[in-house]
């Protein structure tokens, strides 16, 4: 049976209709069951540059492109580059090459192009934003590869970069030139620029995208060549061998947003693929590609060994719910596992997850008592509305507590992160407990007054037999770590983690417990600068050791390079701090794509900002945007019921995103922590004042100690909002804009 292999869509290829991507379909269907199959019309092309490729009918008045090539064990393999009118297709076909990269060995498909027309491989349209290309260069101004000290030669005999291409690069007059060329070739050509924009070593290079994995073999002969080239993890970012009907349907109709799902840059496919001695964290900022790993990291588990049981969890049920559509949209035969312990993939929210082991559980009550101290505890169930029995209590029960720290804020933080995270179980014990990570430095007596009010806290609890979410997965770790030690077995073989940055202690604690420590255990996607919610946490202080075990992505996939340097400046000023307390940076970030500027747009009165936020609305749907890749982000969920509302009013479909999937045919408008794990092709910020970032009411509930933390939140969280718009990003507000903006 015939093999097909998908090249990444050509930039000058047609975009294929509804019905013409059905006959492509169709056409590449036949070819996998017989090539023979009589209306194929697989034919040769007459005085072609390379006697591989053919043309086949699509339809009568389309042909597509492909080469054949036939491995000396028998097996014939079809790669297909894409489809065009008829005569432009055989004119572009006898002038194409299918080629192994002689210095990286990596699969090249070089289009030639009718007479008349310029050579794609070699002509492209570059922005010159220095208006320096194609201008001669001053003695005293040296182009910036130059000045860094990379050579023609670097970038041919040891990169591989085609001799014109290279010679483009070296008179880029900066480096932002050289990403904007970058960003117009894409593909390894392009990941290998961006590199060499960020000042990367050829050495380092060569190793992101795996050219020193598996040298060329050249007592193989050429056909062979290409088919062992396909296994490069470079040439998997512009080629896959499709293995079903299925896939080749997902990769004909998954279009841009969809790309992830077949194509991995080689740096990310060694994280997905590489086998680690202990716990392994991968940061990097957003879109960068972290969850995509995560993704197919879980799906080459569960091929790996069916029997695995692999555990898929993020921050809450929204973002897990969109990791298994992917899982699923990635891998339909991917087992799915309905209860935990099961073989499969099982995918849940954490805090479903913590429920998922108290209803396994067959005796809680050890558990109940290390964790809330000693005593009897009929469990219902329920869970506690933390934040109403905070407030009572501290209204209440006459502690002593000042108020700047009787809040419900400073309280749930206290009892999370030191409490609950050390088992505290009696005021002595709270007494002398490190505070590791706490901003409020408190005395012995304030310390006995804490205590007071969470005595209270956990009597109320026990009134109605509810836990908290935290209380739920602090018993539920230590029900699973009292398990293990009577020679039970761990309920998962491996855990996934993405969104982590956001998981508080006992998070932490649940994870830790969840699996034996050991090879391939925990695999930690996060950024700490998208941390929006909790405190931060040393992973250390929870068995998780993560030491010598790091590595940060910096190639953005999502964003602009416009819109990432307009993210990335709202993090200036902040502190970052990964999760063992180092220092978090940005440097190095980049982006393979280019786009227009961010808009700031300025108003006076807050109606004037509806109507702004209508024009652009209004513009890009008449421009062509489907209206669910459009979206309104707010700070609150007031603003985004003001903006639902001021755009009804003016005759745009638009819905309040919340629990409720999106809707086709409708304007997103959603708070701005809705949106993590989000992607949009256009977003508005609105609102984005000084009444409303940061949020006035969250820094007046808290301590003057814990300011800078809170601020640094409001600051990531602009940052993941700002990042949630692949193409255009316009910021919008009424009155002074917020100081976040400076």
């Amino acid at each position: 049976m015939p093999y097909v292999v998908m090249g990444t869509h050509n930039k000058s290829m047609p975009r294929l209709d509804g019905s013409l991507k059905s006959k492509v379909f169709d056409f590449l269907q036949k070819i996998q069951t017989n090539d023979t199959t009589p209306g194929l019309h697989i034919e040769p092309i007459r005085n072609s540059v390379d006697p591989r490729v053919r043309t086949g009918r699509v339809d009568l008045q389309f042909r597509a492109v492909l080469f054949r090539v036939d491995s000396s064990a028998g097996e014939r393999y079809y790669v297909y580059l894409g489809t065009w009118p008829h005569d432009e297709a055989i004119a572009m076909a006898a002038k194409s090459t299918l080629r192994v990269n002689p210095v990286n060995n990596v699969l090249e498909a070089i289009l030639g192009e009718p007479d008349g027309k310029p050579d794609r491989r070699r002509a492209s349209v570059v922005h010159d934003h220095t208006g320096q290309i194609g201008k001669i260069i001053r003695n005293d101004a040296v182009p910036y590869l130059a000045e860094v000290g990379f050579t023609l030669a670097d970038l041919t005999d040891r990169l591989g970069l085609p001799t014109d291409l290279a010679e483009r690069a070296l008179a880029a007059a900066d480096d932002y030139v050289l990403n904007e060329i970058a960003a117009d070739v894409g593909g390894w050509q392009g990941s290998a620029l961006l590199e060499l924009a960020c000042g990367t070593g050829i050495d380092d290079i060569r190793d992101k995208l795996g050219f020193t994995a598996k040298p060329l073999d050249l007592t193989l002969g050429e056909d062979d060549r290409i088919v062992d080239a396909l296994d490069s993890a470079a040439s998997r970012m512009q080629f896959t061998l499709i293995d079903s009907n299925e896939e080749l349907r997902r990769v004909l109709e998954g279009g841009d947003f969809a790309a992830w799902r077949t194509f991995l840059h080689p740096e990310q496919r060694t994280y997905v693929e590489r086998d680690f001695g202990g716990p392994f964290r991968l940061s990097g900022g957003a879109g960068t590609g972290k969850t995509v790993v995560t993704i197919h990291r879980a799906r080459m588990l569960a091929a790996r060994d069916p029997n695995a049981r692999i555990i898929l969890t993020t921050y809450n049920k929204t973002l897990a719910l969109g990791l298994e559509a992917d899982l699923r949209a990635l891998d339909p035969d991917v087992r799915i596992a309905r209860r935990l312990g099961e073989p499969g993939v099982y995918v849940a929210g954490i805090d479903k997850l913590a429920g998922a082991v108290l209803h396994i559980a067959t005796d809680l009550g050890a558990a109940l008592r290390t964790v809330l101290g000693p005593g009897d505890f009929a469990v219902t169930g329920q869970r506690t509305h933390t934040d109403q029995v905070w407030r009572a209590v501290a209204k209440s029960v006459k502690s002593g507590l000042e108020p700047r720290l009787a809040n419900p804020g400073f309280l749930e933080n206290e009892y999370v992160s030191v409490i609950l995270a050390n088992q505290v179980t009696n005021a002595e014990q709270y007494a002398k407990v490190a505070r590791a990570g706490r901003g409020v430095r408190l005395s012995r007596s304030q310390r006995l007054s804490v205590w007071t009010l969470v005595e209270a806290f956990r009597k109320t609890s026990r009134r109605d037999g509810s836990l908290s979410f935290p209380e739920v997965l602090a018993v539920a770790a230590e029900y699973l770590r009292q398990r293990a030690g009577s020679d039970h077995p761990f309920l998962a073989d491996h855990v996934l983690v993405d969104e982590a940055q956001d998981l508080h202690a006992t998070h932490w604690a649940l994870l830790r417990a969840l699996v034996a420590e050991g090879p391939n255990d925990l695999f930690i996607a996060e950024d700490s600068h998208q941390r929006i919610y909790g405190q931060p946490v040393v992973l250390s202080r929870f068995g998780i050791k993560i030491v010598g075990r790091s590595r940060r992505l910096t190639l953005n996939y999502r964003t602009t390079a416009q819109n990432l340097h307009f993210a990335v400046n709202v993090l200036t000023g902040g502190e970052y701090h990964d999760l063992e307390q180092g220092e978090e940076s940005t440097h190095g970030y980049r982006s393979a794509r280019l786009g227009p500027n961010p808009q700031l747009v300025e108003c006076e009165t807050p109606t004037e900002e509806f109507d702004r936020v209508t024009d652009l609305v209004w513009t890009w749907l008449d421009e062509g945007a489907e209206p669910n890749t459009v979206a309104v982000l707010t700070r609150s969920q007031h603003d985004r019921d003001r903006f639902v509302a001021a755009l009804l009013e003016r005759d745009i479909a638009a819905q309040a995103l919340d629990r409720a999937p999106a809707r086709p045919g409708a304007v997103q408008v959603l708070t701005m922590h809705r949106s993590k794990g989000m992607e949009f092709s256009r977003v508005i910020l609105a609102g984005v004042s000084e009444r409303h970032m940061p949020a006035a009411d969250i820094l007046r509930g808290v301590p003057e100690e814990e300011r800078d933390e809170a601020l640094l939140r409001e600051r990531s969280l602009l940052y993941v909002a700002a990042s949630r718009a692949r193409d255009e990003l316009v910021v919008t507000w009424n009155g002074k804009k917020s100081e976040l903006l400076n």
